[in-house]
Formats: structure tokens, sequence, C-alpha cells
């Protein structure tokens, strides 16, 4: 037998959801069966998986520790990888439920092939350095990120640090609930500010999207101003009001107006022309603001709140070469 209390960043998901990640190489079937001969009871009471867990919900496991041993699977590695440093995380606001970083260009949001450290691996070494999160619980929850940049994008990244801070704040992105700001530096003299629509369409095999001005494709919107032109560039302040893959980088070059430094999107010769002045090794892309609603009621400490990273060095240092200023 094994008696089990739900942590206050478990809290918040099923109770079929916990065991399935806890008792990992426990088949489905396994688990539903325990619960209906109450092998697994919750708080001494039978049940039948769809119920949402609370702090201090009691799990008990009539099973033998052996089985219960052969289900367990494999300890957690996540965040435990040796280039995982907490210390590598550059913290613009945390409370008890999320945490806001401001994400380097060149790292990832989250793991691309099992061999890489993100966003992820450096937010959960991060709790654990900290006390807020042990081993032995990322066996039934794992933090994560809740929207995603391009690797090579940097800025504002939201994160949950419990099942809850996980769940909401995943919610108020699907919902557009919250106001995303860019900053960019795009090729050419951008007088006047828009908003414009088209279609995005992806290509998986080369990760590529195209946008055109009619269907097919997913509708997107980006809006747009310029806070100031220098030598045939623009900086641009971009709201993002669909969020598909690339859409910033896309949209902008179909417009003729490419990101500086973008290899997918952007322009070769102008690419290699700002390279060789500015020593860029990333596309001048930021995510600079998230601006939640007033009222926000799963995680009220974000009602109202306007999360600001500062921009990188390399892209303030490009700033200062064309007498451009970046907004506060």
């Amino acid at each position: 037998m094994r008696q089990l209390t739900v942590q206050d960043y478990e809290s918040g998901q099923r109770l079929d959801k916990y065991l399935n990640r806890y008792l990992k190489e426990a088949p489905r079937g396994f688990l539903y069966k325990m619960l209906r001969k109450k092998n697994i009871t919750l708080n001494g009471k039978k049940a039948d998986g769809t119920e949402k867990l609370a702090a201090g919900d009691q799990i008990t496991l009539f099973l033998a520790e052996e089985t219960i041993g052969k289900f367990l699977g494999n300890a957690p590695t996540c965040g435990r990888e040796p280039a995982a440093r907490g210390a590598a995380l550059r913290i613009l606001y945390e409370d008890e439920d999320v945490l806001f970083v401001n994400k380097p260009a060149g790292m990832l949001s989250q793991k691309a092939a099992p061999g890489d450290v993100s966003v992820c691996e450096h937010l959960i070494a991060y709790l654990l350095e900290e006390g807020s999160l042990t081993e032995e619980a990322l066996r039934t929850f794992r933090p994560g990120v809740c929207n995603r940049l391009d690797r090579n994008t940097s800025g504002v990244l939201a994160a949950g640090k419990t099942s809850r801070g996980l769940r909401e704040l995943s919610a108020l992105f699907r919902a557009r609930a919250v106001d995303k700001r860019y900053l960019c530096l795009v090729a050419g003299t951008v007088a006047h500010p828009s908003r414009v629509s088209g279609y995005l369409t992806k290509e998986e095999r080369t990760n590529t999207v195209t946008v055109t001005a009619e269907p097919p494709g997913d509708p997107i919107e980006t809006e747009y101003r310029p806070l100031g032109s220098a030598e045939d560039f623009t900086l641009l302040e971009v709201h993002l009001i669909t969020g598909k893959t690339h859409q910033i980088r896309a949209h902008l070059a179909s417009l003729g107006h490419p990101v500086l430094g973008d290899g997918k999107y952007g322009d070769e010769a102008v690419n290699r022309t700002v390279r060789q002045r500015f020593s860029l090794r990333h596309q001048l892309l930021h995510s600079w603001k998230l601006i939640f609603p007033e009222e926000v009621s799963g995680l009220p400490t974000l009602g109202g709140r306007t999360v600001t990273a500062p921009l990188p060095p390399h892209f303030q240092r490009c700033l200062r070469e064309l007498s451009l200023r970046a907004p506060k």
C-alpha cells in the first residue's frame, strides 16, 4: 500500500491524469479497473478518475510495492541535464503559480530533440534549486511554458509553475485574451501604422510558412506602427492579433519589410550587409510586452498586469548605431 498527498502545485488536474503520470507504465485499463474495485481510492472513497484534485487530497494505492515499482518507470530526468541551470533564467515576474522569463535569442522554448536543453529544463532546474519542486513531484506534474517563441526570437516567455498556473495561463493564450506586443527592426521605410490580414500555409517538411492575400490557409492578422526610421531601416512595434507559426516574420516579409537577420524570410543581401555592420547572429525580433486583461479570474495576480522584457544588448547596440530610440 502507498498513500500520496496532493500538493498545491498538483491541484486542479483530474485524478486519472495524475495516476497516468505517476504510474506511467500502467495500462489505462488497469488503472480504471483498480478505481472500480476500490484498489485506488480518493480520500478513502471510491472514485472514477474524473474528480478534480485539491491540495491535501489523499490518494491511496492498495497495491503491492512490487506492482507500484513496476509501473513507476524510470525516475524523471527533466531538468537534471548538466547544461540545465536555473541561474540561466532571467526572471521578469514570479508568483506562486506563474513565472515569466526574458528568453535570450538562441535558446529553445521547448525541446525539439531528446538531447536539447530548453527553457523548460532551465525552469525545472530553477524550481528544484529553489525547493518549490521535488524530483518525485516530476512524476505527477511538469512545469512548462504556455506560449512559444522561435529559437532566435528573444523576449517574454510565460510559464506555469503549478498545475493551476499552467492550465489557466494556457487558457488565456488560447482565448487570445493576452495582448502580445513585439519590437522588430525591418528593412525599408515604413511611414504609417497599419493593420493587415492574410492567409498562412505551413510546409511541415521545411518548417516554413507562406503568406498570401487569398485562401487557402489559416487567416492571420498583424498590426504594426513605426517608431522611427533611419538609413532605410524601421523600428516597428507589432501587435500580434493571431498567433501562427512565424507569423510576424513571414507577414512582414510578404509586405516587403523583412526582419533584419532573419535567415528564413529575410533578404539575403540586406542580411549580409547588416551581419557585417552590426555583427548580428540573430534576427532582430523581440517579444516586448504581454498585457493582461483587468480581470483574470483564475489567476487574479495577473489582472491588469503588464510584463515587459528589456531589449537584449545586440538589439540595443543596433538601435544606437542607427540613432533610433527604443521605447520604454
